[in-house]
């Protein structure tokens, strides 16, 4: 198991990491280190993942797994549903760990300089567009100048080619959003770039310590998942806890 640890000046309490697909017990389509319920893998299989996981990272509880939806709820943490429906989650409380997956799609962690706060946010194109990072700051207890953000591996914009109504809804919220869209092979297709889209989005929202992005999910499949590469494929996760033994 090869997670990658953030690289941004967070405190020391907080404890961060991305998983990749490497390691775990899953085999076929999802072979490697599958964290997702909900996309055709045995359970056994997800769930001695899931354990692994939370092995090799010292988890100090299991994470609190979302039903994501590409919207723009966020929930706090911790939460006595069992997987909840959201595409973000929060927390103030040491050793609870918040965790979104994905497969392409962006993952967002934040906390704040104080180590008071932490967050993830699962941030497809839908989920993007409509607010979900927008919505992840506003949700938090703490002025947007005091966060930071990283930003992991999802498609990269050689391989996100989406069609003009993409492209008009990003325009239409934010006119400079154009600049994150390249003309495609074929008439009316764009190549578009979720990682500026996030930077542009988060500046908007007062968040400027913005680090990560730039690692695409779909062009190293020994590495990572990427449902617009594979279709049927497993889900890595984002996850992000304040170590009580630390704050």
């Amino acid at each position: 198991m090869v997670p990658i640890i953030p690289d941004w000046p967070a405190p020391a309490a907080i404890r961060a990491a991305f998983t990749t697909r490497e390691g775990g017990v899953s085999s076929g389509p999802h072979a490697g280190l599958n964290l997702g319920r909900n996309c055709g893998d045995d359970p056994a299989a997800v769930a001695e993942n899931r354990r692994l996981l939370a092995e090799h990272l010292s988890l100090p509880a299991a994470p609190e797994w979302l039903r994501q939806v590409h919207g723009t709820r966020v929930l706090e943490l911790p939460n006595q549903q069992l997987e909840p429906e959201a595409d973000g989650v929060f927390t103030t409380q040491a050793n609870v760990v918040c965790a979104v997956q994905s497969a392409d799609c962006l993952a967002v962690l934040f906390c704040d300089e104080d180590a008071s706060v932490v967050a993830a946010a699962h941030a497809g194109w839908r989920g993007l567009c409509a607010g979900v990072l927008e919505s992840t700051v506003a949700a938090l207890p703490v002025a947007p100048e005091r966060l930071m953000a990283w930003i992991g591996p999802a498609i990269g914009p050689e391989a996100f080619e989406v069609g003009a109504e993409v492209r008009a809804a990003f325009v239409a919220v934010d006119p400079a959003a154009t600049s994150c869209f390249q003309p495609g092979v074929q008439p009316d297709k764009y190549y578009g770039d979720l990682f500026a889209l996030a930077r542009q989005r988060l500046a908007r929202a007062g968040v400027t310590s913005v680090y990560g992005g730039g690692i695409s999910t779909h062009a190293d499949p020994g590495r990572f998942y990427s449902f617009r590469r594979d279709g049927v494929c497993g889900r890595m996760a984002a996850l992000i806890w304040i170590d009580g033994a630390a704050s």
